[in-house]
């Protein structure tokens, strides 16, 4: 039995906590993992893992084992890469998860290069615009905008971009262009139903928060992008979901004397273990793309 894959299953199965995720994350079946566990429990003659109602844990010989063997996995990873140089490309497989609208329109136009780039790479793209468990799920990187709801999340700000009031000028000419938040209450609001309908400004050192109000709520950012350009109100988004048609004059920016809380993108790894080679170059590639601001650390940068 190979020393090496035996610690990558083993590692994986204490992260996901069950041989399927484990056997669903390594593109195996799970009877390869459970032979795998079987056979590195009787070489080490110690009982590694105990079943409970919430799936598999470690015991307390396999806590320790799980830490030298997690460390020993991810520096073998690295001493590989650095071996076989910058230049020649990463391998393997990268699952990374991003909220759908977002990925769309920045994110996915943009793999064939880093494909081309790593040519022997795989690339499995999440899109749900829910905050989802990366070890369970097996996620390398998640990319989330707005504030982290996990403290002790490892992540890494990659940009910061500018939230606007936005709507078409055909809502526009029909409703009229608001001239300060007071306003907003005449105006239909295409809202987001994770967001608080109470819209906040500043200017001047002034801070003023006016409650919105919309026939439709929406549970993900397309419906948002869809409802705008179907021209059935203002939105407060980021200049990311709406670059292109704020480019192209299609969406047109409002109350743009008054100031609004900007919006981060960050790069969210899985807490427990150091970041993969993998994810921390592709979390450099995406900081390229959005013309980041320094990679900005936040609680513990990988």
């Amino acid at each position: 039995m190979d020393r090496y894959q035996a610690m990558t299953t083993y590692v994986r199965v204490v992260e996901t906590g069950s041989f399927s995720a484990a056997a669903r994350l390594l593109n195996v079946g799970q009877p390869a993992v459970s032979k795998t566990i079987a056979q590195l429990e009787s070489r080490l003659q110690v009982s590694l893992l105990v079943r409970s109602t919430h799936g598999l844990s470690p015991t307390e010989a396999g806590q320790l084992f799980y830490e030298r063997a997690r460390t020993a996995v991810q520096e073998a990873d690295e001493a590989e890469l650095a071996a076989r140089g910058a230049g020649s490309g990463l391998t393997g497989k990268l699952r990374v998860s991003a909220a759908t609208t977002f990925a769309r329109l920045h994110i996915v136009p943009h793999l064939p290069q880093f494909l081309d780039e790593h040519p022997e790479l795989e690339i499995d793209v999440i899109l749900d615009d829910r905050v989802i468990d990366l070890v369970g799920e097996g996620i390398d990187m998640s990319l989330r905008m707005g504030a982290l709801p996990d403290s002790a999340a490892v992540a890494r700000r990659l940009a910061t971009g500018a939230r606007s009031v936005l709507a078409t000028p055909k809502y526009l000419a029909r409703a009229g262009e608001p001239r300060s938040p007071a306003e907003l209450p005449d105006h239909q609001a295409v809202a987001y139903s994770r967001q608080s309908n109470v819209w906040s400004f500043t200017k001047d050192g002034n801070a003023v928060s006016v409650a919105v109000h919309g026939r439709v709520r929406f549970s993900a950012a397309e419906g948002i992008r869809a409802a705008v350009l179907a021209d059935m109100g203002l939105v407060i988004a980021s200049d990311w979901m709406f670059a292109d048609e704020i480019a192209a004059g299609e969406v047109r920016k409002v109350l743009q004397d008054w100031s609004l809380p900007s919006v981060d993108l960050w790069a969210v790894f899985p807490s427990g273990r150091m970041a993969s080679a993998k994810a921390r170059q592709f979390a450099n590639f995406v900081e390229q793309i959005m013309g980041g601001n320094g990679a900005i650390p936040a609680r513990n940068n990988p």
